[in-house]
């Protein structure tokens, strides 16, 4: 089970608008943001399992790793699960209204899995980022 993922981005201020706008229809908000030598920023959604009722599991770092490798994650797919399928279409509509590219209108899919409902856009980055519903409606 992954806890939490970490993604460079090259502007700080860009992602924290972005994804604030295409993560609130899935109950996402900014949790934290702290410098620890870059610019950090976490979004958490609700969790009552968790000891402040949020987990805070996706994370953005402004500016390369001083380990090398590229300025910002690029190309990568990231996946949130959402509670209905009108909750992947409030997720589009917002990342495309933020900036987001079309990648995959909202919709079935059923080729993954007869109830896989999803949709996708490509962040300012240029990953894919998608919301997807297993649940039958």
């Amino acid at each position: 089970m992954i806890d939490h993922m970490t993604f460079r981005v090259t502007d700080i201020a860009r992602a924290k608008a972005f994804y604030s706008a295409a993560l609130a229809p899935l109950g996402y908000s900014v949790a934290m943001e702290a410098n620890y030598g870059a610019n950090i920023l976490g979004f958490a959604h609700p969790d009552p399992t968790e000891p402040d009722g949020k987990k805070t599991d996706v994370w953005f770092i402004d500016g390369p790793s001083p380990f090398g490798g590229p300025p910002a994650t690029s190309g990568c797919h990231l996946a949130w699960r959402a509670t209905s399928r009108a909750q992947v279409d409030a997720f589009y509509k917002a990342a495309i209204a933020a900036g987001g590219r079309d990648n995959g209108a909202p919709g079935l899919r059923p080729d993954y899995h007869p109830n896989y409902y999803g949709a996708f856009v490509i962040d300012p980055e240029g990953n894919n980022i998608e919301a997807v519903c297993h649940m039958a409606e």
